[in-house]
């Protein structure tokens, strides 16, 4: 009895963390490329203000983009057996 409890309580814990993993990638990525199209709109210009906005929007890309290359290694290294 308490191994089939552990067991089933393991299965779970671990459906869940690939769960919210997953969902957390997800969103890692579409707020990167949220943050890339005004970034790239706003580097073009030549206003002042609106270069210091895309060095604030730098600042916010490169742990996106830092986290975005970890993703993508970790689901390659997934990918090979």
């Amino acid at each position: 009895m308490i191994s089939t409890v552990t067991t089933t309580t393991v299965t779970t814990v671990t459906t869940a963390t690939v769960a919210v993993a997953a969902g957390l990638s997800f969103l890692a990525v579409l707020t990167l490329l949220i943050v890339m199209i005004p970034k790239e709109v706003v580097a073009v210009s030549d206003q002042p203000r609106l270069d210091n906005l895309s060095r604030i929007l730098n600042v916010v890309v490169l742990p996106l983009l830092i986290g975005f290359f970890l993703i993508a290694l970790f689901k390659i290294a997934e990918a090979i057996p």
